[in-house]
C-alpha cells in the first residue's frame, strides 16, 4: 500500500474539495477501517468528513491530482468524473480509482480520449495509465487496453516494453 503523504499535497490554487467526497469511497482507509468501494462510515456524502478535524494522516495527506493541478478542466473533478485521479509518486503511472457505482466512466467522452492521448505521450517514458474499479487493474495503452486483474497488497504492475513493439505486462512482488 502506497503511503498518501508521498503523494503531492498541496492544492493548486482555486482548488477546492467542496462537495466532493469520492475519495472518501473509492480508497481503502485501514486506519478507520473502511474497505475500498464503500462510503466511510464519517463521510457525509456531498458534504465532507463528519470527523473531519480529527480524520486519519492518511486521509489528511491526500489530494487528488484534479486538487493538485490547475489544467483539468471541471468536468474532472471525482464528483463529476466518478472517478479519482492519483500519480504514483514511485512508478509514475498515472491512477484512476473508478467509483464501483459508474464502472464505465472513465470510458466515456471527454475522459477516455484523453488517457489514449496520456498512455501515448508516456509510453515511451514508462509512464502509463492504469484504471481501477476497486483492486481489478486495466492498463490503457495506446492501441488497446489490457485487463490486469486484481492487483494485491504486496503486488505490483510491471510494463516492459518489448523490441518488437508491445509491452510485457504482469504483476510482481513488492
Amino acid at each position: 500500500m502506497l503511503d498518501p503523504a508521498a503523494f503531492v499535497t498541496t492544492p493548486a490554487p482555486g482548488r477546492t474539495c467542496g462537495t466532493c467526497t469520492l475519495c472518501c469511497k473509492v480508497y481503502e482507509v485501514p486506519a478507520v477501517p473502511k474497505p475500498m468501494g464503500r462510503w466511510c462510515q464519517h463521510c457525509l456524502p456531498g458534504r465532507g468528513c463528519g470527523i473531519h478535524e480529527t480524520r486519519p494522516d492518511h486521509c489528511r495527506a491526500f489530494h487528488c491530482f484534479w486538487m493538485t493541478t490547475d489544467f483539468l478542466g471541471p468536468e474532472w473533478k471525482p464528483e463529476r468524473s466518478k472517478f479519482v485521479l492519483t500519480v504514483d509518486p514511485v512508478t509514475r503511472f498515472l491512477l484512476a480509482q473508478v467509483d464501483p457505482g459508474a464502472p464505465g466512466a472513465w470510458k466515456q467522452p471527454p475522459f477516455y480520449r484523453q488517457f489514449k492521448d496520456w498512455a501515448a505521450r508516456g509510453a515511451s517514458e514508462g509512464r502509463h495509465v492504469v484504471v481501477f474499479v476497486n483492486r481489478s487493474a486495466t492498463l490503457v495503452l495506446p492501441d488497446r487496453d489490457v485487463p490486469v486483474g486484481t492487483i494485491e497488497d504486496g503486488e505490483r504492475l510491471v510494463v516492459k516494453p518489448l523490441p518488437t513493439g508491445g509491452f510485457d505486462v504482469h504483476k510482481a512482488a513488492t
